[in-house]
């Protein structure tokens, strides 16, 4: 089985959520009590992947680097690479031929949120061949790029942005390709917003018969926290599960712990370096959790 790597493409000008992004990238904004890149970096931890690659501009990366570090503390290996101008989704795959090798790699933007039994990501990682996207239902769908499906259900075309109804189906931002993805990125022409787009990538391996989709079933919630009010909505959905619930959505540690890429000791040593804090508190009761299952066994 193919290893692996993930990226999360960090950048963009935000423009959607200026002035906050006047300051800094938007995914350093908070969404409820942490950073929003936070979230898909949890995401791709969640689901097995401990080679990560965080792509963003010139300004932004040091902060994701005093953010994260090199992840050692976590069982990680965090590697950091620059995009000078927001040229699309597609260039990552440029940007990380390197770091991809002959590896899978797992694509996340920077601004989406997933929440629920992500379980199907996890197998979809785990089982890509060429190529796997996803499919989910959405309200608006004209926002995004949709996957029409024919009267047995297949995959025939995706489209970005329609302008006329296609489906309901949208393609969330989290992506799964082997090596041949960085080739056909090179071989792209901008799009007419002078973009390399997603899309057209996926439109290739659909083209080719090589590319599998997903649907999302019901249970699973899609943030894409591109617009203030999107922010909003993700932050007081974040809020009421943490305040009920007593749990962190998108705790990094945590997920690494729950991964094997950390062990107790190593979880230890890390909280000795975070300050007092409810975020510690909170990494303390899982590390008692742990203690008392050991105790068990």
């Amino acid at each position: 089985m193919k290893k692996t790597k993930g990226i999360i493409l960090a950048g963009g000008a935000g423009s959607r959520l200026y002035p906050l992004s006047k300051i800094y990238s938007k995914q350093l904004v908070a969404v409820y009590d942490k950073p929003m890149i936070y979230y898909p970096f949890s995401m791709l931890i969640s689901v097995g992947i401990n080679e990560i690659l965080i792509i963003s501009d010139e300004n932004t990366l040091p902060f994701y680097e005093k953010l994260f570090g090199n992840g050692n503390d976590l069982g990680l290996e965090i590697s950091y690479a620059l995009q000078k101008e927001p040229n699309g989704i597609a260039e990552a795959f440029i940007i990380g031929e390197k770091f991809i090798g002959n590896d899978n790699v797992a694509l996340i933007l920077g601004d989406n949120i997933f929440y629920g039994n992500i379980s199907f990501f996890t197998n979809a990682v785990k089982n890509n061949k060429i190529a796997t996207i996803f499919a989910i239902y959405v309200k608006e769908p004209e926002r995004y790029g949709v996957i029409e499906f024919d009267k047995d259900n297949n995959p025939i075309s995706i489209i970005e942005k329609p302008k006329e109804f296609v489906s309901n189906f949208a393609v969330p931002g989290f992506y799964i390709y082997n090596k041949s993805v960085v080739e056909i990125a090179k071989k792209l022409k901008p799009s007419a917003r002078n973009e390399l787009e997603i899309t057209d990538i996926n439109q290739h391996y659909l083209t080719q018969g090589t590319i599998d989709v997903i649907k999302i079933k019901q249970g699973v919630a899609w943030l894409d926290c591109g617009t203030p009010e999107s922010l909003l909505d993700a932050s007081n959905l974040i809020a009421s599960i943490e305040q009920r619930q007593g749990l962190k959505i998108a705790c990094p540690e945590e997920a690494a712990l729950n991964q094997n890429f950390l062990t107790i000791e190593k979880f230890k040593e890390y909280l000795n370096s975070i300050p007092n804090c409810d975020y510690k508190k909170y990494l303390e009761n899982i590390l008692k959790k742990y203690k008392d299952y050991e105790n068990i066994k």
